[in-house]
């Protein structure tokens, strides 16, 4: 039985605070993937990122299928998931074994067990096409207007939430680099007798001469207690 609007409000306000508990991206797609599947019933979920160069990277897929079903899509280059993400907010299909509307997509997804489709847009706050909340159902399903209106409406939550996540998580490993190399300065100040300043220069040297990250060449310093050129040397 389908929920009311008033109960479909408040299971949004109470997602709202766990996504905000969320402890990292993953976490919160997780959170995201497996209320809509309940709230909209279906039997799968994923969420399909925009990755670079227009490949489409499947995240918190609830069976293995899923991912599946992206890689279908990128193989006859078209469906709902990639549509959804790089064109329209929401689209969907109720029979997808009669269903050509992404070319073989549709009655290829139905092979494998899948007879509806519904993917809407995750766009960020400034605009920025995300990628897609995708949902799946094993038999035919009939969408209503309410069903499609609350798809749209809770992918926006949905977006919010893991734009901030991204954020956040972002910060977290620029913070955890400050950290490590502040750490290998003192090291370095410590062992050699130099300031500050010149700690990080001979950090920063070394980064450039072994082609190596800043933050990989303090954490090798901070763990072995020895800069990477002395490996072998």
């Amino acid at each position: 039985m389908k929920q009311s609007v008033t109960e479909q409000a408040g299971d949004l306000a109470r997602l709202a605070e766990d996504l905000h508990a969320a402890t990292d991206p993953i976490a919160t797609a997780d959170q995201v993937v497996q209320f809509a599947c309940r709230e909209l019933g279906a039997d799968h979920g994923g969420i399909t990122l925009l990755a670079r160069g227009g490949r489409l990277q499947t995240v918190a897929p609830t069976d293995p299928l899923v991912g599946r079903l992206d890689e279908l899509q990128e193989e006859v280059g078209d469906g709902p998931c990639s549509e959804s993400a790089t064109e329209q907010e929401t689209v969907f299909s109720a029979n997808l074994a009669i269903d050509n509307q992404w070319g073989g997509w549709g009655p290829a997804a139905a092979r494998l067990g899948i007879e509806s489709a519904l993917a809407t847009q995750l766009s960020g706050r400034d605009g920025r096409r995300l990628g897609a909340l995708n949902l799946f159902w094993r038999q035919p399903h009939a969408f209503d207007s309410n069903d499609i209106a609350f798809a749209a409406l809770f992918s926006r939550h949905a977006a919010i939430a893991l734009e901030v996540a991204q954020t956040q998580e972002g910060l977290r490993t620029a913070l955890d680099a400050r950290k490590l190399i502040g750490q290998a300065q003192g090291i370095l100040m410590e062992r050699y007798r130099l300031d500050p300043d010149r700690a990080f220069e001979v950090l920063r040297r070394f980064s450039q001469e072994k082609n190596l990250k800043l933050r990989d060449v303090a954490a090798h310093l901070v763990s072995a207690g020895s800069l990477p050129a002395s490996d072998g040397d």
